[in-house]
């Protein structure tokens, strides 16, 4: 490539990146897309830590039947004790995805400050300076300042590029697995919570019955404890299909907020050490 057309490709590059910098319409989309993914988890950590209090009460709670004069206790939490420790697990998942979204945030803020832009400006225009100077310069000068300059371009627009990213690699693949994992979560709480609630009335009001009311209710429990064996089957596979949302969600997490960032992290360093390995021995009008 002729030296004039490549000097004149790269002065139109840096110049067009050091305006978008001032500009800040990649920052404000960033912004926006990280916001949107920390609610995000932070709303589906507030769901894990309500599920795993709300299944924390029912391996406490107890429904007594008495079919035909005979005491039976219905011990629905036990069968949600297995998950528990999942989604206590999912719940430290989600604490650690929310503080690597807010960390994602804070470097944005500090990285598209007015202070780093203008700095980055000035090592940009010293750059090409450097590039149309005629006058002989010194070569560790010119490539000091050359890999400042593409240090601090990569580090400008890593962030935003990666929540931009980020957001567009969920949209298309992990969207519906989140929107439905994290609606069977919270219909799986609130029904969680109406066993806890209704238990204790049931036992409150179970105190104050006559004995001809305990009598009805014997008979009503006779009918209520066949159909026990299909309440407990299904409550059994909704504890499968809990487990597997769960994952579900485990899976979406992790990918956007810990092995994108790390892929998109890994680009960068690649990026720096190719700019750190480029030798500015010469002028590039020579």
């Amino acid at each position: 490539m002729p030296p004039l057309l490549k000097n004149s490709l790269i002065s139109s590059a840096a110049m067009v990146l050091v305006v978008l910098a001032f500009a800040g319409p990649v920052d404000t989309i960033g912004s926006h897309y990280t916001a949107t993914s920390l609610k995000r988890a932070l709303v589906t950590f507030g769901i894990a830590r309500g599920l795993n209090a709300v299944i924390s009460v029912a391996q406490g709670t107890e429904v007594a039947m008495e079919p035909a004069g005979v005491g039976v206790v219905f011990t629905p939490g036990q069968i949600l004790d297995p998950v528990n420790d999942l989604v206590e697990r999912f719940s430290w998942v989600m604490l650690l995805s929310s503080s690597s979204l807010g960390l994602q945030g804070l470097l944005l803020k500090i990285f598209s400050s007015p202070v780093f832009t203008v700095l980055l400006a000035l090592l940009v225009g010293l750059a090409l300076l450097l590039i149309w100077w005629r006058r002989p310069v010194s070569a560790n000068l010119r490539t000091v300042v050359f890999r400042l300059a593409g240090l601090l371009l990569i580090l400008r627009f890593l962030l935003p590029m990666l929540a931009i990213s980020s957001e567009a690699f969920y949209s298309f693949f992990l969207a519906p697995e989140y929107q439905a994992s994290s609606t069977y979560l919270t219909e799986t709480q609130q029904a969680v919570s109406s066993l806890n609630t209704s238990s204790r009335t049931e036992t409150s009001a179970a105190n104050k019955l006559t004995w001809y009311q305990r009598l009805q209710g014997n008979v009503k429990g006779a009918l209520d404890a066949v159909d026990m064996e299909k309440q407990v089957a299904a409550m059994q596979q909704a504890v499968e299909n809990l487990s597997e949302h769960i994952i579900n969600l485990v899976v979406v997490f992790i990918l956007q907020t810990i092995l994108f960032p790390l892929l998109f992290l890994w680009l960068a360093m690649k990026a720096a050490r190719a700019v750190f390995h480029l030798r500015w021995t010469k002028s590039t009008n020579e």
